[in-house]
């Protein structure tokens, strides 16, 4: 299992636990035990809720993975992009060198 698969995983099961505490409110609106609009209300705190969560493991995941990486020594991408500039000014600067000799040894 993928760590994309994990965090699907968790959001879904996010929005199951959104959608039953929903479903709970709703309950007790029609039981009487909440008015509709204490019950949008506590709707709205517990999305928020949710939603912060989310977000929180979400920096936490990335957080983890970075630290992995870096343990591993895996490149980033900013790094393969920094060697990645290097050689391109590498290659220009032998091109030149290539150029030049070319010139003057003919």
């Amino acid at each position: 299992m993928t760590v994309a698969d994990i965090i699907k995983r968790a959001m879904l099961a996010g929005l199951g636990a959104q959608e039953k505490s929903r479903e709970f409110v709703d309950e007790l609106v029609k039981a009487g035990e909440l008015s509709k609009s204490d019950g949008a209300t506590l709707v709205k705190e517990w999305a928020s809720r949710a939603e912060e969560s989310t977000k929180d493991i979400d920096l936490k995941i990335k957080d983890a993975i970075g630290g992995a990486f870096g343990k591993l020594n895996i490149p980033t991408r900013e790094d393969l992009e920094k060697l990645e500039k290097k050689v391109q000014g590498l290659s220009a600067r032998l091109s030149k060198v290539e150029g030049g000799a070319g010139k003057g040894g003919a």
